[in-house]
């Protein structure tokens, strides 16, 4: 008890001794009241403020508006201030007196504590000292009287303090109730001020929206100026954009155009070098005969001279003779001979400019012919090269148009283009070209020319043959389309009685209606509607629409269809049927159907006859247009400071029924289009504005016109000028161009520099739908200060809709403020220490600006700014000091701020400007430690031990801080060491040390001590050292049997999973000599004896415990350890229930079903009796159906995990304490008998305490219905399964998950592991299957948190599928074939595993990438082997070989058969490609090499030695015409070697032999021979150098080959050093003849 007393002695409290003396405390007294004077002076002078302006809410509420919205003065804002700084002083006295009384109230509390201690100190000691007195202990008794009296002047002492600390608690309350009385006064004046600030701000929003209102007004009478000029300029810029636009792609499409033409001149300069020189000697070869020709000319044009000339003067002696005459006759008549003359010569003039005008026509149709034959010729050649495409059958080509307009032009039609009917494909000649043609050579111009000079016939010239020109002249018949044409108009009198007689039956019918005395005038019939109008019509769809025609006069009335007009009647058809006669009023229908044929609007009417005269329906038919506009021209975001981001958006509408293709982009830039998008962009040479013929001609041409066409009718129109005759237009039908724009080729220009700053959003560009409308946003992020303006553009696709224009604009703003030292680096900072740091914040504003200094709210409790508001004046400098002080919860309060495995902090910091949105920023840097030592484990429990055995432990020391701190163990017992170094020691920053702590107890009893450890690091002045302790207890005690613990406490164990604990069992009894040492005792009884010890853990009945070992025998001086698992499941009854009741449930929904159905079945039959005994059939079965389920429910385990799942997730909770006695008999337990059992003695029975809380399982599987086993199935090897598992987090707390690691070579994966899963949080385990092999795999896969572990079983069976080929080698040789023929082979695919196989087909020469990595021929990169499969391919890009099917799916033991085609289109023998067979699209199951060769004839010899490359050249080797074959016929080599091998044995070698093969190719093409004969001469020559050849002749049938064998043996004069050469040549007869020269090279060589 002294030593308590000491220790209360030494003892400190919140207010120790020495702090709480007298001076202190007046100290804070004096303090107090100096802080309550100020807080009276603040109050009055804040009661005087109030009374000064009290009376300004008043006045504002009783004046007016305009009151409130008065501008307060510079003395009003001063004020306000003062009043809110005073307001704030107060709040602080408040707080800071509020914080000292609570300290008070606690020491007050502490002190009186002590006085209670000291009081139960002085009755102990007093209670001793009379024991002690009693006993006659005089010494003890002074001593306890002397700490009597001490604790006698501790208790006066106490009680003083106490007074003290009461009577300060007192004043401080009061002056605490003088506060809050002061702060309820000045209520009025913090009312007032929050008033004053609403009145502040709404009149600065008045002043604001005038102000704004007065800028929208100046920016709307801007706006309408600039509106005004910009309508004026729109046309041409238009225009101007258009042109720019079609001139940029037109050289865009010229480029390409020439590069193309450039590549393909390069590999035809040979060619053009030959038809040069060809067409050199043919030139020289015309002109020679040109002269010849000349001079038979020259001969016969001179009498041809003369002819004319006596023609000439002939009629000019008779026109002489003619107009003297007429002079003559008229001045006889007294006429005007002179006018008579010169109308005369007029009309002579006119008839001379009319066949000019003729004669011009006619040159220009030739010019046209001209034209149009050479592109049928180019055409032509096109389409021999090309595939010919299937050409819809209703579409006119320009070409069918053009033909049918020029036709009608010769034959007198008029100049409107007449349909054409689609040709039939097997005419592939034009048919109206031959009419055109012979048109033309009828009005040649090379004609006789006296048709021209002497239209009569009559001459004067004398011919050279006398009764050459006797014959009488054959008189001119007129064309009979002619004569018709007269025979059908007639005499002035026929056409006037075929008038007569078209009238008559209208004069009939026609008629005046009066209606009360008036005429009635106006339509008869009023339509309904007035208008018939087809709009948005498609060419080829039928459209229907019906008029109701109603009696518009007042008497009866009749209406009669008259039709439509010329023009509409291809296209309309009105269906109407007479009604007969109407009354007034009175209604009939019309159906008028519409089939539009062309895509072009139509304009007309229907026409009707009633009894008041015609009338007419107008009728219209327009086709789908594009109406596109913007909703607004010009986007002004204002003024954004720099940083900021705004949009707007832009609206696009599209008002008519064509949709189309749009694009915006900036106007600087171009959109390519594809080049087939508008052909009219290079190819249209006319622009008219009435759209007669060309509407019709533009579609055509830009659909089927060919590029050589468009190129060559560009040229030709460029070449033509406006004012020539050339130049005018296809016919005189058609209207002159009003202007004519000239475009000629200009240079594109690189776009200016982009602007960043404007820019489009996310959608640009895209396909707008008829009466639909898109929004495209514009987002402007200022990065420069200064105003930002940008235009753009809107291009479309369809050439007929203009380029839309619009521009934004935009100003950026810099930020007025801004932190010269972005980044503060405040090093290394200690937790609960502060650190500071000045920050200093630059103003370029010209006016004083408010600041806002704030922390992110994850650190305001670790950082602050002081102050958190202020002013920096105009172009000046302000500094704000920051304040460090980092907790312990600063990880977890960081987040994101804070790097965990670094301790780096990176706290960003904010300065709101006043009127700013974007703050200005800095950083924050700092390297966050602590000086904490960790001692792990924190506890040690050494267990029972005895006197002779020590207990050793492991403690581990680490250093949290990130420097070196000195350690060391003090006040350590006697019985305690620790090694090495004695405890003492330097650990490095981060360094864990490994610390061994021996515990050996003197004698026998309970230990309980701690481990002390010491640093001294940052230690703080007038404070102990950082202490760090560990808990150590012990047992040293000599029963027979002893537990290391008696109590367990497992954690919340969830269902179905385990917590396990351990303890010791030891025998410590060696001996029974109690005069050396202690011994095991039962009471006060005698020793125990020593010897084997048997103990027995007893578990109850039903525990969810497991012990292991639960019974042992101990010898003497040993331990045992012993495993206590808990693992809580549901009661087996409790799952068969629920189970039960699952499938009643279902059952008793399927019998309501069942019963349901048949009763309605029994409704329908005719007895009505038999109903009672179907129902009790119905309940008897259910009722077996019941007892079923029952007896198989032990068997389904199905239905036992669906309602295990359900009650775990149900489950509540649940605490069981278990008492397990462990009884201990002495002796061995397998001495005993079985049937006699242990003498236990209950005086030695141990018990141990368990604490088993289970809980339900914090994570769930929600799907499956909540089942852990997961089958995959089957899977195919080299494939994957997946199974998505749902797995939800019940537990009110988020749970950090970790997951059981995978056999890592096996076949299951987790895909998407995670690590955090959040209160209710659902997330998805996505696990995938994927054998490697033909296995059944099953492992688990463990969820693990710190509430429990979650267990998924996975199961999975992988089966190989096996595909064989029936080709062996994996080569596929499809032999000869005759050029452009073809030919097949096929093989099967057998599918021996399982499953069903998913295959697909891949040639190498169609692979994607082949074509970008096209490397170099083999015989040109390098001399390695070749090993490219893909050989040569056909000249027209298609495929040489070919397989169908090219995928598919095989059943299992299914096989599949696939046909391999061979088609050359040219001569070769190294045609060749791979096919490669694909599993599933990924795994390539078999590669075959496919491999021919082509001849152009029949006839083909292989084999020898290989002469050329197996790469065919690039070039095409021109074929020659069959006449000059012979003279150019070329001796084809072939190379037959043959070694000897020479063997070392007396035994003669056999013959060098070799093989050629002759074949006869099998093909469909018309052939006199039938075979293929084959000769080798010089047979002879060779048999004398040793050579065999057998047979030298034969013949080869079609589709068979023969074989030539050649031998050769040295003769006896051969020289081996020397190979032996000879020839001979090979002929071979087909449908051509072909000859080869075969080189025998033949050699000895030494066998080896």
């Amino acid at each position: 008890m002294l030593i308590s007393a000491s220790q209360m002695e030494e003892g400190t409290g919140l207010f120790p001794e020495q702090e709480l003396g007298g001076i202190s405390l007046l100290e804070d007294a004096d303090e107090l009241k100096s802080l309550e004077s100020e807080v009276e002076g603040l109050a009055l002078e804040a009661e005087e403020d109030a009374a000064s302006g009290s009376c300004c809410p008043v006045e504002e509420a009783d004046a007016n508006t305009q009151a409130s919205t008065k501008p307060t003065t510079a003395t009003d804002r001063h004020q306000t201030l003062r009043l809110q700084r005073d307001l704030s002083y107060v709040d602080k006295v408040h707080e800071e007196k509020d914080l000292f009384i609570q300290k008070t109230r606690a020491e007050l509390c502490a002190s009186r504590q002590r006085v209670d201690f000291i009081i139960r100190q002085q009755e102990n000691v007093a209670a001793e000292m009379a024991v002690a007195k009693a006993a006659g202990n005089t010494a003890a008794a002074g001593r306890l009287q002397a700490g009597y009296y001490r604790l006698r002047s501790e208790l006066d002492s106490e009680r003083q303090l106490e007074s003290k600390i009461t009577s300060v608690l007192q004043e401080s309350e009061n002056d605490m109730w003088h506060i809050e009385i002061e702060q309820g006064k000045l209520e009025a004046v913090r009312k007032f001020l929050q008033e004053e600030v609403a009145a502040t701000g709404q009149h600065l929003q008045a002043q604001a929206a005038k102000q704004l209102c007065r800028e929208k007004a100046v920016s709307r009478k801007v706006e309408r100026s600039r509106l005004l000029r910009i309508r004026k300029a729109m046309h041409g810029q238009k225009e101007l954009g258009l042109r720019h636009q079609q001139l940029v792609e037109d050289a865009q499409k010229n480029h390409r155009v020439a590069v193309r033409f450039l590549k393909a001149s390069l590999g035809r300069i040979r060619e053009r070098e030959r038809k040069a020189e060809t067409e050199s000697r043919e030139h020289l070869q015309r002109r020679m005969e040109a002269v010849l020709a000349l001079k038979t000319d020259i001969t016969a044009n001179r009498e041809t001279l003369r002819k004319f000339q006596a023609w000439g003067q002939a009629r000019a002696r008779l026109a002489e003779q003619k107009a003297q005459a007429e002079k003559e006759a008229i001045l006889a008549q007294d006429g005007d001979a002179f006018k008579h003359l010169s109308h005369q010569r007029r009309r002579q003039e006119l008839e001379a400019q009319r066949q000019a005008f003729e004669e011009e026509q006619k040159l220009r149709r030739l010019e046209i012919v001209a034209r149009i034959l050479k592109e049928e010729a180019e055409e032509e050649n096109r389409k021999k090269k090309q595939p010919p495409a299937p050409k819809p059958p209703a579409r006119l080509t320009l070409r069918d148009k053009t033909w049918g307009y020029i036709s009608d032009l010769c034959e007198g039609a008029p100049a409107a283009v007449r349909s054409i009917c689609p040709l039939e494909p097997e005419h592939p000649a034009h048919p109206t070209a031959t009419r055109l043609v012979q048109a033309i050579s009828s009005e040649s111009v090379q004609g006789d020319p006296g048709a021209a000079v002497s239209p009569e016939g009559d001459t004067l010239a004398q011919p050279e043959i006398p009764g050459l020109w006797d014959e009488e002249e054959r008189p001119h018949q007129a064309p009979r389309e002619e004569a018709e044409r007269e025979r059908v108009g007639g005499a002035a009198l026929d056409g006037a009685l075929l008038a007569r007689t078209t009238e008559r039956p209208r004069h009939g019918l026609v008629r005046r209606q009066p209606a009360s005395g008036h005429e009635f005038r106006g339509h008869p019939f009023s339509s309904k509607p007035g208008l018939l109008h087809f709009k948005d019509f498609d060419v080829g769809k039928v459209y229907k629409k019906k008029i109701t025609l109603v009696n518009a006069t007042c008497t009866i009335n009749f209406c009669k269809l008259v039709g439509v007009e010329e023009h509409l009647r291809d296209f309309v058809r009105v269906d109407f049927n007479p009604p007969g006669l109407l009354s007034a009023g009175m209604s009939c229908d019309v159906l008028v159907t519409f089939k539009p044929m062309v895509n072009k609007d139509l304009e007309g009417s229907v026409s009707f006859l009633a009894q008041t005269g015609e009338f007419s329906v107008p009728l219209k038919c327009s086709t789908k247009k594009c109406c596109l506009s913007l909703d607004k021209k010009l986007i002004d975001f204002g003024s954004y400071v720099v940083g900021q981001t705004a949009s707007r958006t832009v609206t696009l509408t599209n008002a008519g029924g064509l949709g189309t293709r749009f694009k915006f982009l900036p106007t600087s830039e171009a959109w390519e289009q594809e080049p087939s998008a508008s052909v009219l962009k290079t190819g249209s040479f006319l622009i008219y504005e009435d759209k007669g013929l060309y509407e019709k001609v533009v579609p055509s041409l830009s659909d089927q016109q060919p590029e050589g066409t468009k190129s060559s009718l560009t040229d030709g129109q460029s070449q033509r000028e406006p004012g020539k005759p050339g130049s005018r237009d296809l016919g005189e039908g058609l209207p002159a161009e009003p202007e004519r724009t000239i475009l000629t080729p200009v240079t594109e220009m690189p776009p200016c520099e982009e602007q960043t700053e404007i820019t489009l959003g996310e959608i640009t560009e895209g396909d707008i739908a008829p009466f639909a409308s898109i929004r495209v946003p514009i987002i402007f992020t200022p990065v420069i200060p200064g105003e930002v303006q940008a235009n753009f553009k809107v291009t479309f696709k369809n050439q007929q809709c203009p380029t839309l224009y619009f521009r934004a604009t935009g100003v950026a703003i810099d930020v007025p403020v801004w932190v010269p030292k972005s980044n503060v680096d405040l090093k290394i900072c200690m937790y609960d220490r502060l650190y500071q740091d000045s920050i200093l914040v630059h103003s370029r504003s010209k006016a004083a600006l408010r600041l806002k200094f704030e922390v992110c709210k994850e650190l305001r409790g670790h950082m602050e700014l002081l102050p958190q508001t202020g002013y920096v004046q105009a172009m000046s400098s302000y500094s704000v000091q920051l304040k460090f002080k980092p907790r312990h919860s600063l990880p977890e309060d960081a987040g994101k701020y804070f790097d965990k495995e670094g301790r780096v902090l990176e706290a960003p910091m904010a300065i709101w400007v006043a009127d700013q949105v974007k703050p200005v920023g800095f950083t924050v840097h700092a390297i966050v430690t602590t000086s904490d030592l960790e001692l792990s484990p924190s506890e040690v429990d050494f267990g029972h031990c005895t006197i002779y055995e020590a207990v050793r432990t492991q403690v581990t020391l680490r250093n949290h801080s990130l420097l070196p701190q000195e350690f060391g163990f003090v006040g350590l017992p006697k019985f305690v060491d620790i090694q090495p170094s004695d405890g003492f020691g330097t650990v490095q920053p981060l360094e864990s040390l490994l610390l061994d702590v021996l515990f050996q107890p003197p004698k026998a009893g309970a230990y309980s001590f701690e481990l002390v450890c010491k640093s001294e690091i940052n230690r703080p002045p007038s404070a102990l050292c950082r202490q760090f302790k560990v808990s150590c207890r012990a047992v040293g005690v000599h029963p027979p049997l002893e537990l290391s613990q008696h109590q367990i406490k497992f954690r919340a164990t969830a269902l179905y999973d385990t917590s396990v604990a351990t303890l010791y069992v030891v025998n410590s009894h060696i001996s029974t000599n109690a005069l050396t040492h202690s011994v095991p005792r039962i009471g006060a009884g005698g020793a125990s004896p020593v010897g084997p010890t048997s103990f027995e853990f007893l578990l109850p009945p039903g525990a969810p415990l497991t012990i292991s070992p639960s019974v042992g025998t101990l010898l003497p001086g040993k331990r045992c350890l012993v495993q206590v698992a808990f693992r809580p499941v549901l009661p087996e009854e409790e799952v068969c229930r629920e189970a039960l009741q699952a499938l009643s449930r279902e059952a008793e929904n399927k019998f309501h079903k069942d019963t349901a159905t048949q009763r309605r079945d029994l409704r329908r039959q005719s007895n009505p009796m038999r109903l009672p005994n179907r129902e009790r059939l119905f309940r008897t079965s259910s009722s077996q159906d019941s007892e079923l389920q029952r007896q198989e429910l032990n068997a389904s385990c199905n239905e036992r995990q669906v309602a295990q799942a359900a009650l775990a997730r149900a489950f509540g909770g649940k605490f069981d304490k278990f008492v397990v006695p462990c009884v201990v008999a002495t002796g061995d337990i397998k001495d005993e008998k079985e049937t006699e059992p242990m003498s236990f003695s209950p005086h030695n029975t141990l018990y141990l305490e368990l604490w088993c809380p289970a809980v339900a399982p914090s994570l769930v599987v929600l799907s499956d219905k909540g089942k852990t086993s997961f089958n995959f199935g089957d899977v195919a090897v080299g494939h994957r399964g997946l199974k998505k598992v749902s797995i939800q987090n019940i537990c009110p707390e988020d749970l950090t998950v970790e997951f059981s690691l995978l056999n890592p070579n096996g076949p299951f994966v987790l895909l998407n592991p995670f690590s955090r899963l959040q209160a209710g949080e659902v997330q998805v385990l996505v696990l995938c299957f994927s054998p490697q092999e033909s296995v059944r795999a099953q492992e688990t896969l463990d969820v693990v948190s710190k509430r429990g572990t979650l267990t998924l079983t996975l199961v999975g069976t992988g089966l190989a599928s096996t595909v064989t080929c029936s080709i062996e080698g994996g080569v596929l040789d499809m032999g000869y074939v005759i050029a452009r023929e073809s030919v097949s082979a096929t093989f099967k695919l057998q599918n021996s595993s399982a499953l069903p196989t998913k295959f697909s087909m891949r040639l190498d020469s169609l692979a994607p990438r082949r074509g970008r990595d096209q490397p170099l021929p083999q015989f040109l990169a390098s001399r390695a082997p070749r090993t490219d499969s893909v050989g040569t391919q056909n000249y027209n890009g298609q495929s040489v070989f070919s397989v169908v099917p090219i995928e598919g799916v095989i059943d299992p033991g299914r096989a599949q058969d696939f046909t391999v085609t061979f088609s050359p289109d040219h001569e070769s023998l190294y045609f060749s490609d791979r096919l490669q067979v694909l599993l599933f699209d990924k795994k390539v199951s078999h590669q075959i090499l496919l491999k021919g060769a082509a001849r152009e004839h029949m006839m083909f010899v292989e084999g020898g030695d290989p002469l050329d490359v197996p790469v065919e050249s690039l070039t095409v080797t021109p074929a020659l015409d069959p006449e000059r074959r012979e003279e150019a016929e070329e001796l084809k080599p072939i190379l037959v070697t043959l070694d000897y091998v020479q063997l070392d044995t007396d035994t003669p070698a056999p013959p060098a032999t070799r093989k050629l093969q002759v074949g006869c190719i099998r093909t469909t093409q018309l052939s006199p021979k039938k075979t293929v004969e084959f000769s080798l001469d010089s047979t002879v020559a060779l048999q004398q150098k040793g050579f065999s050849i057998e047979p030298s002749r034969g013949i080869v049938e079609r589709g068979q080959t023969k074989a030539i064998s050649i031998s050769w043996t040295p003769t006896a004069d051969f020289d081996p050093d020397h190979p032996l050469m000879a020839s001979a040549l090979l002929q071979l007869r087909g449908d051509v003849k072909e000859t080869y020269k075969v080189l025998f090279v033949a050699q000895v060589v030494s066998g080896s």
